[in-house]
């Protein structure tokens, strides 16, 4: 396995300071666009959807629109479901996933609920397949007030005003080889504390909230993705990334002391993906439709619920 070479960034036990982040953001290369592969199919949607920026990024020479797209018209009577895309940012099928969802799904919910759709909450991440933002900030670890990453920031203040009516929160996640050979190993030495290898599963599976965490809700998803993709088995020892699988594929984790994109609303149903897409029995498509399959699923069933 070629570990991360974050690991020969600074002095081993010591945390990153603002030469060795310096150091690493030089590092980060542009492997695929933004405007190109989300903007570009997020335009043909203001057809159908209101489209409206909710934020900005200032990177210096990398310069960011944030776009949410909702349901046209939006009934205040009607509950609301959350989508979010590519928190991290490297997070492929969660981003064409939820575009994928607006373009051939969506429609199908108007005067059902109103659908508010975040498709890529990380453009430099995305760019350059990582998890974190340019300051190597984990946007999935800052969601609380006053924080520091500014991704996480601009979803917070999209949503407080509409906290109160969102009954469905679904954030689409991938874990990936990449994550032992270069992201955890990266924390690990911006931590300052050594690198402890780990696993991961060979297919999909959910982490639920620990505060709200809805047991027939996430087995209501898994089954509907079980008919596009496999589900991931736990380890031997009964875990999933190293957490006590709660029922098969889902585990769980207190998402808002996290700082996690999860514990952002208090909806009754709230969940994270986490899809495979290096697995040998699962294709780059098939990825994308396992996400569009737990978002319908995780609709359908919170609207079910209603009556």
């Amino acid at each position: 396995m070629t570990v991360s070479t974050s690991l020969s960034i600074g002095t081993p036990g010591r945390p990153w300071g603002a030469a060795e982040k310096a150091q690493w953001r030089a590092a980060q290369t542009r492997k695929r666009g933004y405007a190109d592969e989300v903007l570009a199919r997020i335009e043909p949607l203001r057809a159908r959807f209101d489209v409206a920026p909710y934020g900005h990024l200032d990177y210096d020479a990398d310069q960011y629109d944030l776009f949410a797209v909702r349901s046209r018209p939006w009934d205040p009577a009607l509950p609301t479901m959350l989508v979010t895309g590519g928190v991290h940012g490297y997070e492929t099928s969660g981003v064409q996933g939820a575009l994928q969802f607006l373009e051939h799904h969506a429609a199908a919910y108007a005067g059902r609920a109103n659908l508010l759709v975040v498709p890529c909450l990380s453009p430099w991440g995305y760019e350059r397949i990582h998890r974190w933002n340019p300051d190597a900030l984990d946007p999935n670890r800052n969601f609380r007030a006053h924080s520091p990453a500014a991704e996480s920031a601009a979803l917070l203040a999209l949503i407080a005003p509409l906290r109160a009516g969102i009954v469905m929160h679904i954030d689409l996640h991938e874990t990936t080889d990449s994550d032992e050979t270069e992201f955890r190993p990266a924390l690990a030495a911006r931590d300052g504390k050594p690198y402890v290898p780990g696993t991961i599963p060979d297919g999909f599976y959910l982490c639920a909230d620990s505060a709200a965490p809805a047991p027939a809700f996430q087995q209501a998803v898994n089954a509907a993705v079980a008919k596009v993709t496999h589900i991931a088995p736990a380890d031997p020892d009964g875990t999933l990334i190293g957490s006590p699988a709660v029922a098969p594929g889902v585990i769980e984790y207190d998402c808002k002391a996290l700082g996690l994109c999860a514990g952002i609303t208090d909806a009754p149903y709230r969940t994270t993906t986490e899809v495979y897409p290096d697995s040998p029995r699962a294709t780059p498509q098939q990825c994308n439709d396992a996400q569009v399959a737990a978002i319908r699923a995780a609709i359908d069933y919170a609207l079910a619920q209603r009556g």
